[in-house]
């Protein structure tokens, strides 16, 4: 990875915060996506993006780094450890729950892959104070696991015990048509309604990185009354509206995808999928302009703000995408 191309907040980032979106942010933001992490739990071969920044990325380095892209605001999170292959996940879970340990405004969720048992899982909830679960398709037993089903890389044991100590579990779906895909939309139908003290985040609204997938499955999902969905990284116009109509207000959580947030690229939806595009695959050559990609976490707040303008959300509305809907569901 370039390093230019993370961490890196320009003159020009700074001017579309300033003239697009400071107006629309409120003071407080509890982020629901944010990844913590340190590089010494990956092994040799950490992400890319990761060892272009800051180590150790804890709750003080997310919040530094949080204003500097959106100055003047005060963050709070529900931390997540950074779910890739190698990753020493039971160290990786202890850091991040002793991370907010002392802030009683943020909350802390576990890596859970799918060998864990269940009793193990609980012990440690218990033990370090999580809040919820997260589990990741990289950890599924199929391949590739792009395209693994939702009970692959979260088993019923797990969302058993979500139920039994009423933890959040922030699911990352994955299939080629994401909240489209009968098969997810039945899972998630199924473990919600089998288990509804169990709090399911559907990260990226649903994985709503083509929209598409977000619109047209999400009336599957109508009436679940523990389902919401996070805002995180996704960058196209109409899932966010989807959720809004057909889950309401109170359903959907602002999330940034914290150290993602910090890249220079976007997801795009093209035909029935979509594509990151960044400097390392596209082009940006125009005859007509200047192109320059912004910062992740920009794009996604752009859109965040048109879709609240176009569902006609109050002020009050957008604070509760912001806080108030974190404070009532992590018992802030």
């Amino acid at each position: 990875m370039n390093k230019e191309a993370a961490w890196n907040i320009t003159a020009s980032d700074s001017e579309l915060f300033q003239r697009e979106l400071d107006s629309f942010l409120p003071h407080r933001v509890f982020d629901a996506h944010a990844h913590f992490y340190r590089l010494g739990d990956f092994g040799a071969n950490p992400p890319a993006l990761l060892s272009a920044g800051p180590t150790p990325a804890g709750l003080a380095e997310f919040r530094d780094w949080s204003c500097r892209l959106t100055p003047g605001r005060e963050y709070s999170a529900l931390a997540l450890g950074f779910p890739a292959a190698g990753l020493d996940v039971e160290a990786a879970n202890r850091f991040v729950a002793a991370e907010v340990r002392g802030d009683r405004h943020s909350r802390a969720a576990m890596v859970v892959t799918p060998e864990l048992n269940a009793e193990a899982v609980r012990a440690a909830v218990r033990r370090e104070k999580f809040a919820g679960l997260k589990c990741y398709h990289v950890y599924a037993g199929t391949q590739p696991t792009f395209e693994a089903e939702v009970g692959s890389y979260l088993t019923e044991d797990h969302v058993r015990v979500a139920h039994e100590e009423r933890l959040t579990i922030t699911l990352h779906l994955v299939r080629a048509r994401a909240l489209a895909d009968p098969a997810n939309q039945q899972v998630i139908r199924s473990y919600a309604e089998r288990y509804p003290n169990a709090r399911f985040v559907l990260a990226h609204a649903g994985r709503g990185f083509n929209p598409y997938h977000t619109i047209e499955g999400i009336g599957a999902l109508k009436g679940l009354q523990n389902v919401w969905f996070d805002t995180s990284a996704v960058c196209e116009g109409g899932a966010y509206e989807a959720i809004i109509e057909t889950m309401g207000v109170g359903r959907l959580l602002y999330g940034s995808d914290f150290p993602v947030s910090l890249m220079r690229a976007r997801p795009v939806a093209l035909g029935d999928s979509f594509l990151w595009i960044s400097r390392e695959n596209t082009d940006f050559t125009a005859a007509y302009a200047d192109v320059a990609p912004s910062l992740t976490g920009l794009e996604s707040l752009r859109f965040l703000k048109r879709a609240c303008h176009h569902m006609r959300l109050s002020d009050s509305d957008v604070e509760r995408i912001f806080w108030h809907n974190a404070t009532e569901l992590f018992g802030l």
